[in-house]
């Protein structure tokens, strides 16, 4: 297949011109969305501020970005598509002997490598300001003053109320059945100013609901003399949930780190579903944006823009979008309850839109 590189420029600009303006208006829409939610959550609150409600709202767009990028590409796409046949720009490079797959490839190069970027260097960069996002929602609107951080460093956790501050740290997590074991504990607390009072290292510490039950362990406060315990019990809002509920962000994990923390996770005895099925839907994604790149040309290039139905073009290749992302939805959910096998219901709906789009191809370039 000999592929024109003027002609492929050509088109690939057109895509990218039509893809940036409806991504735009995209953004524009969930940011202004973002931000009246924002301010409903907030209202009756005049302490935040505005400032902070748009900063939260700027945090959270760069995530938003990938779950809009896929009707972004088929939007885009569509429109390009489109321009090009009311200008007669597609009869006539048809007349030439180019095909429609001659004619695509430009555009799904283009997505492929949007796709790849967008995976290795923007998605870095997304994780790292939706998690700062996910802090001030705890801190601003939710009032919380405790944050739980589960890394392949081990487990770390800063709470306390008016009157002191505890800071915790184990090397070592490991889960069995419903009891969570620490090994290698240090808990640092403080009073009420942030000042440091006392320091307990424990070889073995053991999660209970609302108390971490201490072994073998030393006490040092200042200007006294180390005092070893058998046994400590220290109080704690620290639950076995919340060290679970800490795993349902994935979001927050750039794609470098993730294969370390689902490592780190099951070797610790907890599942790292969540974090599997993000890592592969991630991995799934560039094919994805191809795929919805082949949805659009089936509803786009038409040789005869006379012949009608254009209205009813535009709703089927809407509707086909919105159908593969709930179909994308519903099998995610599937893949999370391992009612199906991870990787079949990450990449199994870019594999039935790609199927799909080339299906009606063939049958639209071939009869």
């Amino acid at each position: 297949m000999r592929l024109s590189p003027t002609l492929s420029g050509y088109i690939g600009r057109q895509f990218l011109l039509a893809f940036a303006s409806v991504l735009a208006v995209i953004l524009g829409v969930v940011f202004l969305f973002d931000v009246i939610e924002l301010i409903r959550r907030a209202a009756g609150r005049g302490d935040l501020g505005v400032a902070n409600l748009l900063l939260m709202a700027v945090l959270k767009l760069p995530q938003m970005l990938h779950t809009v990028l896929p009707f972004a590409v088929l939007i885009g796409a569509m429109t390009a598509f489109w321009r090009l046949t009311r200008t007669h720009e597609l009869v006539v490079a048809r007349s030439a002997g180019i095909s429609a797959w001659q004619f695509l490839t430009p555009v799904l190069v283009l997505v492929a490598g949007m796709g790849v970027i967008e995976l290795t260097a923007f998605n870095p960069l997304a994780a790292a300001m939706y998690g700062r996002f996910q802090k001030m929602e705890d801190e601003i609107l939710l009032g919380k003053t405790s944050s739980l951080d589960v890394s392949e460093v081990g487990l770390w956790l800063r709470e306390g109320d008016a009157d002191r501050q505890i800071v915790l740290h184990a090397d070592q997590v490991q889960q069995q059945a419903l009891t969570l074991n620490l090994r290698g504990v240090h808990v640092f607390i403080l009073d009420s100013n942030e000042h440091f009072t006392r320091r307990l290292s424990a070889r073995t510490g053991t999660l209970a609901d609302g108390s971490l039950e201490l072994g073998d362990v030393w006490e040092m406060e200042g200007g006294k003399a180390s005092v070893h315990h058998a046994a400590m019990t220290v109080r704690t809002e620290l639950t076995l949930e919340r060290v679970h509920d800490n795993f349902a962000s994935p979001e927050t994990m750039s794609f470098w780190q993730l294969p370390a923390f689902i490592t780190f996770f099951e070797k610790a005895g907890f599942a790292a579903t969540k974090h599997r099925m993000h890592f592969q839907s991630l991995l799934a994604s560039p094919l994805l944006y191809c795929a919805m790149v082949l949805v659009a040309a089936v509803f786009s290039l038409r040789p005869n823009m006379r012949a009608g139905g254009l209205l009813m073009r535009v709703g089927g290749g809407v509707a086909a979008g919105f159908g593969i992302y709930f179909f994308n939805k519903i099998i995610y959910a599937f893949g999370l309850s391992a009612t199906l096998p991870q990787g079949l219901a990450a990449w199994s709906p870019a594999l039935v839109a790609g199927l799909i789009g080339v299906s009606g191809l063939l049958h639209l370039e071939d009869g």
